[in-house]
């Protein structure tokens, strides 16, 4: 069986090759498939980050503001069910019992569309 490199034993094409690997996952999402690196030389690699690092930088943005939308939804909910009687904490208890978060704010961030963290800061 084949030992796996470290990165400091690996080629700067290797090297390379591992980055787009993982910046193409951070553009689109997805790893690539049907793409052969093998043949590419380091320019090759340059100039496909360029396009790569651009295509995550408009991800980031969108992300940014899909969570910004969702914290204003978010908010004008929770505001709206305290109407009710109830207070904050109960009213993100019951939002979180009907997404079947258990308790999990990470995962209930994930539900809502909120940033990871929200909780931490606001509740």
């Amino acid at each position: 069986m084949e030992q796996f490199k470290s990165w400091e034993e690996m080629s700067a094409l290797e090297q390379a090759q591992c980055m787009y690997w993982d910046m193409y996952k951070d553009a689109y999402g997805v790893r690539p498939r049907g793409i052969d690196t093998s043949a590419w030389t380091l320019e090759q690699f340059e100039a496909e980050f360029k396009v790569l690092g651009q295509a995550i930088e408009q991800e980031e943005i969108q992300r940014r503001a899909d969570e910004a939308e969702a914290i204003v939804k978010f908010e004008d909910r929770v505001a709206n069910l305290m109407h009710t009687g109830t207070n904050r904490e109960r009213v993100i208890a019951w939002l979180m019992d009907a997404e079947g978060a258990n308790g999990d704010f990470e995962y209930f961030c994930y539900t809502q569309g909120l940033p990871y963290g929200y909780f931490r800061k606001v509740a």
